[in-house]
């Protein structure tokens, strides 16, 4: 989606600071000992709360109100009866809907604390994140926002997920463009454009580029040797200088 009018941003405003108020209390309620369908539950209760809709559940009839990923699994988890347990990687990606738009957020965490590679693999998203945002401005290569990634995994001696990606959004879920990678492709030509609404998510993982499917429940994104990854993900606004950034609380 491009912005148009004034009206338009400050829609996608409001539904981008609901997904981070929603994503931001549910990273603060989560304890060891809970169930991912109980930290769910709360996110469609907030959800609620705000007059908003689970995108995943009203686009793809995703089983959850949010994904919830823990350690191996790495994005797409279903809620369920999978007990949280202290220094697990905890990943939470809360996309929803209000009045015909759609604001994309997430954020990983450790649980009750964590090892030195697990705050290794959060700085380094975060990081990630922050620099793909800087790089991203009008009339820039899109693919300058994956060069910001890779160079960042990259210097933090840690790997990417090579098979996810960021995308379009707005008026949907996933919007143009479908796929923005988070590695620099030189032979992507692509150039970003002021008003365009994207969401960047790069994940960082501790040795995997490659994400495998779960066969047993059709959703669920995971390494194929059980290592962890970490995700950070922000809606922002392509502007003329630095991007404005569309999930945060307000």
């Amino acid at each position: 989606m491009i912005i148009q009018t004034d009206e338009e941003l400050q829609k996608l405003k409001k539904i981008g600071s609901i997904c981070a108020i929603v994503l931001r209390d549910m990273m603060a309620a989560c304890r060891p000992g809970m169930t991912t369908k109980e930290l769910d539950e709360l996110g469609g209760k907030l959800l609620a709360k705000y007059g908003a809709t689970s995108a995943p559940m009203a686009v793809y009839n995703f089983p959850g109100y949010t994904c919830i990923s823990v350690n191996e699994e790495i994005a797409h988890g279903i809620p369920g009866d999978r007990i949280i347990k202290p220094g697990d990687m905890v990943n939470i990606d809360v996309s929803a809907e209000l009045d015909g738009y759609f604001g994309d957020n997430g954020a990983s965490f450790l649980a009750g604390g964590g090892d030195k590679m697990g705050q290794r693999l959060l700085r380094a998203s975060k990081e990630a994140l922050a620099n793909a945002i800087t790089a991203a401005s009008d009339g820039k290569p899109l693919n300058h926002i994956g060069r910001a990634i890779e160079n960042t995994a990259t210097r933090h001696g840690l790997k990417l997920i090579r098979n996810l990606c960021g995308h379009g959004v707005g008026h949907t879920l996933h919007d143009e463009p479908e796929m923005i990678d988070n590695y620099y492709d030189p032979s992507d030509r692509r150039k970003l454009q002021k008003g365009l609404v994207i969401a960047i998510e790069p994940f960082i993982s501790e040795k995997e580029n490659m994400v495998l499917q779960s066969k047993r429940d059709g959703w669920t994104l995971y390494t194929p040797h059980g290592t962890r990854a970490a995700q950070f993900e922000h809606t922002i606004v392509i502007t003329e200088k630095r991007p404005i950034i569309l999930t945060l609380p307000e």
